[in-house]
């Protein structure tokens, strides 16, 4: 994939992968969930590859479903690690 390609890709699927992980995700700032979606798109390819989905004329729907589930997983672990705390303790 080309540089430009895989950054678009990798904010949309960030963001799919943010509004498709479960609980409150938007405790992270949105260059990590850009780079949680980068991520999510260049491992989900390469795990797509090695489940043997093929190239075809369209759109490679199993790869992108694959792509915003690997994206999802980084978003929470991301959370989980860096993400800021909404309640303060007084």
């Amino acid at each position: 994939m080309e540089i430009i390609g895989v950054l678009i890709a990798g904010v949309i699927i960030g963001l799919l992968g943010k509004f498709v992980a479960p609980g409150d995700r938007d405790n992270i700032p949105l260059w990590l969930t850009v780079l949680c979606g980068i991520g999510g798109v260049l491992i989900g390819y390469y795990i797509a590859a090695a489940l043997g989905v093929e190239d075809t004329k369209g759109i490679d729907w199993i790869r992108w479903i694959v792509s915003i589930v690997v994206a999802a997983i980084l978003v929470i672990i991301a959370a989980t690690v860096t993400g800021r705390r909404t309640s303060r303790r007084l």
